[in-house]
C-alpha cells in the first residue's frame, strides 16, 4: 500500500495558485477573515486548533506506536471540490444533515434544501466523493488546500447515543444480527435461544462488556458508530482547520458555511430532535455498568475527552 507523505500542518497561509481565481476559498478566509462578523470566531477556533495538537504532542510523545496514514483511513473525509471542503464525518455527531448539506453544496443545484433528501439517500456512499478515491497527488493537494472541518461530541453522550440507536430500537435489525447476537454470545449466561438468534435485547452492560474486552479489539477496528473520533478522523496526523461541537452545532456548521461562501443562501438543519441523548440521560446508563467498566471505559475514549477539551465526568467512578 503506498502510503502518504506527512500532512499535519499548523498555519496554511500559502495557498495554492491553483484556485479559483479573483475569489478568497474558506481556508483563507478562516486565518485572514475579510468579513468582521468571522473574526470573533476565528479566536475560539484557534483555541480548539490549539487544544487538539497539544493532546497530539503529549500522546505521540508517551506513544511508541508511529504510523502513516494509507488512503484507506480517509474514507470519511467527504469531499466538496466546488468550495474546497474536507469534512470528516463522525456517526452520532449529526452527519446524516452534514451529509444532506454536503450533497447540496456537491450536487450542482440538483438539491436546494438539505431536508428534501431522504436520510437514507444522505448515507449512500455514491452520493458523495471521499478522500480515498483521489491519487496520492491529488489527495495531499486537497489536504494542503482546502478547508477541513469534523465534528465533534461528548464521548460518552456520542456512545449511550450509538447504543440507543443502535440496539434499543426494533428496526435497526441488522445491528441486532450482526453485533448484537455475539454480544448476547459472549457475555450472557444462561442466555434464551431467541436472544442468541436475534440478539435484539443488549443490555447496555453487556455493549459496556463487548468495547472493553482485549478479544473486541483483535477482532479488528470499532464499528465507526462507536469507534473514537481519533481513530476514524486522524487529527493528530491530520491538521483540522475547523473543529465543530455538537454543543454548538448551528453555530459553528453555519460558519462553516460562511467561510464557504453560501451562508446566505444555505443553511444549516435546525436541530430539535426530542429524543436526542443527554448528558443526565448517559449518567443514567453509566450508573449501571461497574467502575471497573467505567475505568476501561474512560481509558478508551480518553484522546477524545483530552484532544476535544471535554471534562472527566461528573458521574464516573474513577477512584
Amino acid at each position: 500500500m503506498t502510503t502518504l507523505i506527512g500532512v499535519m500542518r499548523r498555519n496554511p497561509f500559502v495557498v495554492d495558485s491553483c484556485c479559483r481565481k479573483g475569489s478568497r476559498n474558506a481556508l483563507q478566509e478562516l486565518y485572514n477573515p475579510t468579513q468582521s462578523e468571522l473574526s470573533g470566531a476565528a479566536v475560539l477556533h484557534q483555541t480548539r486548533r490549539d487544544q487538539v495538537v497539544d493532546a497530539c504532542r503529549v500522546h505521540n510523545a508517551s506513544s511508541r506506536k508511529r504510523r502513516v496514514l494509507t488512503p484507506g483511513d480517509l474514507k470519511h473525509l467527504v469531499v466538496d471540490e466546488e468550495h474546497e471542503l474536507i469534512y470528516c464525518y463522525v456517526p452520532k455527531v449529526a452527519c446524516t444533515n452534514w451529509k444532506r448539506v454536503m450533497m447540496v453544496l456537491t450536487g450542482r443545484g440538483k438539491y436546494s434544501d438539505p431536508m428534501d433528501i431522504p436520510s437514507n439517500e444522505a448515507h449512500v456512499p455514491s452520493n458523495l466523493k471521499t478522500l480515498n478515491q483521489y491519487s496520492i497527488a491529488e489527495i495531499n493537494h486537497r489536504l494542503k488546500n482546502y478547508l477541513k472541518f469534523l465534528f465533534v461530541r461528548d464521548p460518552f453522550e456520542r456512545l449511550v447515543s450509538a447504543y440507543r440507536n443502535k440496539f434499543t430500537l426494533k428496526y435497526n435489525s441488522s445491528f441486532h444480527k450482526r453485533f448484537g447476537t455475539r454480544i448476547v454470545r459472549r457475555y450472557r449466561k444462561n442466555a434464551t435461544q431467541d436472544a442468541l438468534i436475534n440478539g435484539a435485547d443488549v443490555k447496555f452492560k453487556e455493549f459496556a462488556e463487548y468495547l472493553v474486552d482485549p478479544a473486541t479489539a483483535r477482532d479488528g477496528p470499532l464499528n465507526e458508530h462507536w469507534q473514537t473520533v481519533y481513530q476514524l478522523c486522524h487529527p493528530c496526523h491530520i491538521h483540522y482547520d475547523l473543529v465543530g461541537k455538537y454543543e454548538t452545532l448551528e453555530e459553528d456548521a453555519n460558519y462553516v458555511l460562511r467561510l464557504a461562501g453560501v451562508g446566505d443562501s444555505l443553511h444549516f438543519p435546525s436541530y430539535a430532535k426530542s429524543t436526542r441523548t443527554t448528558d443526565a440521560m448517559t449518567a443514567q446508563f453509566f450508573s449501571n455498568i461497574s467502575t471497573q467498566q467505567q475505568i476501561q471505559l474512560y481509558q478508551l475514549y480518553k484522546l477524545d475527552f483530552l484532544m476535544f477539551n471535554y471534562s472527566t465526568p461528573s458521574y464516573l467512578r474513577l477512584d
